[in-house]
This record gives C-alpha cells, sequence and structure tokens, in this order.
C-alpha cells in the first residue's frame, strides 16, 4: 500500500511533556509517562525499533536517515512512552502516526496525549495492536474517518522467490516518469478513492520523481512503452525492505504476470536490504494469493486508519 500523502497540513510541535494528563481524562487506568524524544533518547529509540525490524521499518529507515530521535524540522516530532522499567515504545507523530512498540492500552494512551493537543493527521498505519488501540481514544476527538482497516497481513520473504522474477522488471529511470505517474495515480485511486493530483499534483509529482531519483521506483513496461507493473520502496532500512504501490495494469491482470514482476522486486530490493515485507488489505484474496505464490508468509497483522 503507498503511504498516504497528507491532506492536512504538517503537526504543530507540541508540549514536550506529558505525565497521564490525557490518558486519565479517558478513563484509562495506569498511564505511562509520555513525553516527546530528543537527541539523547537516540540509543533507546533504536532499542524498541529493533524488537521488530520488519513491523518497525518505518520509524528505522527515518533513524538510519536522521541518526536522531529529536523533532525533524517539518514539526514532526517522536513520542516516547515510559515505564518504570524504561522506554516500552514509540509513536512517530507528523502527517501520519505510526506507533512502534506499544500495546493496545498504551496506544489508547497515546491516543488520548494526541486528542488533547489537537492534533491532526492524515493516516494512523502500523502493528494493528497499536493503530487499533490509538485508533479506540483519538477517535472521540478525531474527524470522520475515510476507511479503518483493522487486519491487514503483513507479510515476509527472507529467502529466494518461489517462482522466476521476470526479466522485465527494472529500476524506474527519469525519463519513465511521464508514463510511470499515470500508473501511480491509478493505484493511488484504486487503493485509497481520491486523486492524489487534486489541488495540482505537484507535490505527488515531486515525490514519484523522488523515488526514481533514490532507486526506490520499479517498472516492468510493454513494447509500446505502456505501463505493464510497477512497485515501490516505500520504507528502507537497512534490514527490512517493505514494498508498498504494487500495481498491474488492468489489460495485464489474470494473465500471471504479478508474481514473476513481484520476484523480480524481490530479488531487486536485495540491493537495500536482506528482508522484503508488505502489508495487504485482508478482503484483497487475489494479492494475498500472489504474494504466497512468490513465497511471502504471514508475520504479524497492521492496520490502517484513512482520513
Amino acid at each position: 500500500m503507498a503511504k498516504m500523502l497528507s491532506r492536512v497540513a504538517p503537526w504543530l510541535p507540541s508540549a514536550n511533556r506529558q505525565r497521564g494528563t490525557a490518558a486519565g481524562s479517558a478513563g484509562l487506568a495506569g498511564p505511562g509517562d509520555i513525553r516527546v524524544l530528543t537527541e539523547a533518547d537516540t540509543s533507546l529509540l533504536w532499542e524498541a525499533v529493533n524488537r521488530d525490524p520488519v513491523g518497525n521499518v518505518f520509524l528505522a529507515a527515518h533513524l538510519e536517515s536522521t541518526k536522531t530521535a529529536a523533532p525533524t524540522g517539518s514539526g514532526a516530532e517522536i513520542l516516547g512512552y515510559f515505564t518504570p522499567e524504561g522506554l516500552a515504545g514509540a509513536c512517530w507523530a507528523g502527517v501520519n502516526v505510526v506507533p512502534t512498540g506499544l500495546s493496545a492500552e498504551q496506544g489508547a494512551h497515546i491516543g488520548s496525549y494526541l486528542a488533547s493537543r489537537n492534533r491532526r493527521t492524515s493516516s494512523i498505519f502500523g502493528p494493528a495492536e497499536a493503530v487499533m488501540g490509538i485508533w479506540s481514544s483519538y477517535q472521540h476527538t478525531s474527524g470522520k474517518p475515510f476507511d479503518v482497516r483493522p487486519r491487514q497481513p503483513l507479510m515476509e520473504l527472507r529467502g529466494t522467490p518461489s517462482v522466476p522474477a521476470a526479466a522485465e522488471v527494472r529500476f524506474s529511470e527519469p525519463e519513465d516518469l511521464d508514463v510511470l505517474l499515470p500508473a501511480c495515480v491509478a493505484m493511488f485511486e484504486e487503493e485509497v478513492g481520491y486523486s492524489p493530483m487534486a489541488g495540482g499534483g505537484q507535490h505527488y509529482r515531486q515525490r514519484v520523481r523522488s523515488l526514481i531519483a533514490r532507486g526506490h521506483s520499479l517498472i516492468q513496461r510493454d513494447e509500446a512503452g505502456e505501463v505493464v507493473f510497477k512497485a515501490e520502496l516505500g520504507n528502507v532500512s537497512g534490514a527490512a525492505v517493505q514494498l508498498q504501490g504494487v500495481w498491474i495494469n488492468p489489460k495485464y491482470r489474470g494473465q500471471g504476470l504479478a508474481a514473476p514482476a513481484l520476484a523480480a522486486v524481490v530479488e531487486l530490493s536485495r540491493r537495500f536490504a536482506p528482508v522484503a515485507s508488505l502489508y495487504v488489505n485482508d478482503y484483497n484474496h487475489r494479492a494475498i494469493a500472489a504474494y504466497e505464490r512468490v513465497g511471502f508468509s504471514r508475520v504479524g497483522t497492521y492496520a490502517t486508519v484513512l482520513f
């Protein structure tokens, strides 16, 4: 699934520390200590992320890129959830909300914290228990979601794909942009239900261009130059790559092309990390069957709330 683009402004900085107030206001017992992490917390955050490097690839990629747990220049911050034993888990709080290592109850406290500060987000996604915990309290002050997807199988492939890779799949090049962009838009509309080009689409076009420049976009074109298949490496760390935006042109569906194309993406992704992962809507049985045919197996459950 493609990373959601914001339909709201990036979050504003919040108060630096909160102990129990927001969680207590929701009637939850025993809240921990919630505060914004700083540079000094970076090693602690790495410890939390490394407990599940596949499920926590979003924050792992951020830490590898920035080298710090401190707030970003755009206003995003990472909330730490502390118990007497130390940092229990964390939550990325930016345009999206992404929990790491939190239980359902701890997620509910984070949701109350966010709600008490009138934070707005375009999506909440990540390990299902924490996401649904956040949503259980955050929903009382948030706007109506576009969709709630509580059960999304998290799958991974560590070995060699079970099917031969399609030789035609390759990393996208800058000259692919003009044909790739409409395919990305079509995928986004199928997955999310609205166009990412609303309001001019320059932000989305730049995102696709950036994915190409970083080597995180893959494509297969036919002899006429039309896009047959495309995918992105949405989150990339040294331990795992999370595949997103997997899409096959409707005119080519039902021809057995998806599994070989995805096998090629897995093999090409090994340039970055030894494990390929993805998450998929539980009702998308055809996609799940294709992933299993390639060799992916389920290792957990994600959830997503879209606004």
